[in-house]
Formats: C-alpha cells, sequence, structure tokens
C-alpha cells in the first residue's frame, strides 16, 4: 500500500473493532491497515479523543464498505452431530 493512493475507510473508538474489520476485508483479499494514536495500546481510551483509522486503498473503496456493509449471514451448522 506505499505506493498507491490510500484513505481512511471508517473511524472507530475501539483498536479492537478497526481490527476486526480490517480482518475481515484481508480476508476478502482488500488490503488493510489500522492506524491509532492510543500510545502503543498503554491507553486505549484515547481513541476516543482521537479515532482509530481503518485504511484502504482508493480503488478499493467501494468493495470494502459492500463487504463492511453486508451483514454476515446466520450460522446454520454449529458442528453437532445430527441426531
Amino acid at each position: 500500500m506505499r505506493n498507491e493512493p490510500t484513505t481512511v475507510l471508517r473511524t472507530y473508538g475501539s483498536e479492537i473493532e478497526a481490527r476486526m474489520d480490517a480482518a475481515a476485508l484481508e480476508a476478502n483479499g482488500i488490503p488493510a491497515d489500522v492506524s491509532a494514536d492510543t500510545a502503543g495500546g498503554a491507553f486505549p481510551s484515547l481513541a476516543l479523543i482521537f479515532p482509530v483509522r481503518l485504511i484502504v486503498l482508493e480503488r478499493d473503496v467501494a468493495i470494502a464498505r459492500e463487504i463492511l456493509d453486508t451483514p454476515a449471514e446466520p450460522a446454520t451448522d454449529y458442528g453437532e452431530p445430527e441426531a
């Protein structure tokens, strides 16, 4: 992502939420990065003042939004044996 234009897709009040969305994007082949000003995680409450940013390539904005805005389908198989 270093040589291509990037953009902030979303901001979060929690680094964990941002990293979960970044993982969902990366699982779908969309490179994503998280930028947080929380003193290396020492002060996570700083994210309330300085929101955590989810960053993607500009060319991936539309598909990234679609992925994050589409609700997950409920699981139908919980790994339990059928009776």
